[in-house]
């Protein structure tokens, strides 16, 4: 392992000198300019809008989230907000006893789809992760940039009511994730070796064979593997790569590509490193990194709002003021709540499916205990971190300093930087690092739902793996030292194009999730009546 370690970082630094030596030349203008056209073609038909009004329209693929958001959030009578207590409780551990991992099949569901034994055996910590480091592996994947540039962008185009329908769509979001996220585990393969496979590829190909429509499961999971593979490389990677690259370039004055070159081999080492470790490595660094970044933010945000605690009242007003009376935005109330809902969408990507690759690693025999665990991510993503950029955006702009409502924010990363700096001068030292530190979580998460993706197409042999490593790695450096907007659109699409085979799937198969409710819960009180 050391030797390849050392060959692999050998032929990271001799491929920045190409990629710097390359970019200087202009090629990654010439690789815009060609893959324009595909980008723009590709983008339009996955974000194809319904127009409400002359001024209001919103993406198909946006309502297609959102309508299975509250389906499932009625299909399973409010499990976001009636069983949010059990989900906290999971987390704590308060139920391990009831959910203790043995040699036994999993609960419920012996070797589904034949493929292999579903069991997990006890083997310390090796190939699987607790429930706590599940869901942190799944936040870094979420939470990240879309909380600091997004939410800005949002209010300037929607006011301070779009938090409002932001904070809905979280809600509503929390349902799909549930549901995405307990099938994951339910359809999982689990290897000889204790190592997991699984997410939507395997509950699209496994479990709508179950319920009959074989032949459409496989097209499903081939579908959503191939743009999940795309969707790591690009939005998962070289957007994060370069979008830390260039905040970090800023606040050290540095505008050449070999900083660039120089941060993107930096980042791409530290990267190989977590992720060659597998899933035990990236949850154990997640559930460090992802606790630790957002406490920053947050712990920022409430130092903001307690200095301004007489503005509290005033900005919460606003924000549900704005929600129903939406004076002087385009598109009134409609548009308000479409940008909300956009953003929330966009934020915590609750249908997409990528969240249930990570959860299905869990350590545990009942599926639809990782499912409730699950639903606290868009809660955390959107309810709280988004609420609390929200929050100190709206104080601080008071003088219209930091946007105009109504017109669309260039740069929201700026603009979220100001209003923390108009309290706290200091904080845009701290907001590159925690731009930097979402980057780099994104990307740890990124690597492992397109690897699971790459050996479901490609096997899982170690060639595959190491290939998918490799080609990760060195798409951070192109991603930090160039400018590939067209590539970055086209991934953006294919992460949202997921959403079409993975919710097509999550409606065939939610009765199945709500067996495995059924039984997880009975557990539960069994348990409790043991003990009573």
């Amino acid at each position: 392992m050391k030797k390849f370690l050392l060959s692999f970082f050998t032929f990271l630094i001799s491929f920045a000198s190409f990629a710097q030596e390359a970019a200087d030349k202009g090629w990654d203008e010439k690789v815009n300019d060609w893959f324009t056209p595909i980008s723009n073609a590709w983008s339009g038909f996955v974000f194809t809008a319904v127009n409400f009004t002359e001024d209001v329209s919103m993406p198909v693929v946006i309502i297609w989230l959102l309508l299975a958001g509250l389906v499932f959030t009625l299909v399973f009578r409010f499990a976001n907000i009636r069983l949010f207590g059990v989900s906290i409780n999971i987390v704590r551990g308060k139920y391990d006893d009831v959910d203790h991992v043995t040699v036994d099949p999993m609960a419920g569901d012996p070797t589904p789809g034949g493929d292999a034994i579903e069991t997990i055996r006890v083997e310390g910590h090796d190939g699987e992760v607790s429930h706590f480091q599940a869901l942190t592996a799944a936040l870094s994947g979420t939470v990240g940039l879309g909380n600091i540039a997004g939410v800005a962008i949002a209010i300037s185009l929607g006011g301070p009511g779009a938090t409002f329908w932001m904070i809905v769509a979280g809600l509503l979001g929390m349902s799909s994730k549930f549901v995405e996220c307990t099938l994951g585990v339910k359809y999982r393969d689990v290897g000889e070796d204790g190592t997991v496979y699984g997410g939507p590829m395997y509950y699209l190909k496994k479990g709508l064979k179950d319920v009959g429509k074989g032949g459409l499961g496989k097209i499903l999971a081939v579908l959503f593997a191939i743009m999940c593979i795309g969707g790591s490389f690009g939005g998962g990677n070289m957007f994060q790569a370069n979008q830390a690259a260039q905040q970090f370039n800023t606040m050290i004055g540095a505008e050449s590509t070999s900083a660039g070159v120089v941060f993107g081999i930096i980042m791409a080492i530290v990267v190989a490193i977590v992720i060659i470790g597998g899933i035990k490595r990236i949850g154990s660094i997640t559930e460090r990194v992802v606790p630790f970044m957002v406490g920053i933010y947050f712990l920022a945000a409430v130092i903001i709002i307690v200095v301004n605690f007489g503005s509290i009242g005033s900005a919460f007003g606003q924000i549900f003021d704005g929600a129903f009376n939406a004076q002087g935005i385009s598109g009134g109330i409609l548009g308000v709540l479409i940008i909300g809902f956009q953003r929330a969408a966009f934020s915590n990507e609750a249908g997409v499916g990528s969240a249930a690759i990570a959860h299905s690693a869990v350590k545990t025999k009942y599926p639809a205990s990782e499912g409730l665990v699950a639903l606290l991510e868009p809660f955390i993503d959107t309810v709280v971190v988004c609420t609390m950029t929200a929050l100190v955006i709206i104080i601080t702009n008071g003088d219209g300093s930091i946007m105009t409502y109504g017109v669309a924010e260039a740069d929201g990363v700026l603009a979220t930087s100001k209003a923390f700096a108009s309290t706290l001068p200091w904080f845009p030292y701290v907001l590159t690092v925690a731009v930097v530190l979402f980057a780099f979580s994104t990307m740890l998460s990124w690597s492992y739902y397109g690897l699971q993706s790459w050996m479901f197409l490609f096997g899982r042999s170690k060639a595959a793996d190491y290939t998918f490593k490799i080609l990760f790695c060195l798409f951070i450096i192109v991603g930090s030292a160039a400018s590939l907007g067209a590539v970055v659109g086209f991934s953006d699409a294919m992460i949202f194009a997921m959403s079409v085979p993975n919710v097509i799937g999550l409606y065939f198969l939610f009765p199945k999730v709500r067996d495995e409710v059924k039984k997880y819960i009975s557990a539960i009180r069994e348990k409790k009546a043991a003990k009573a």
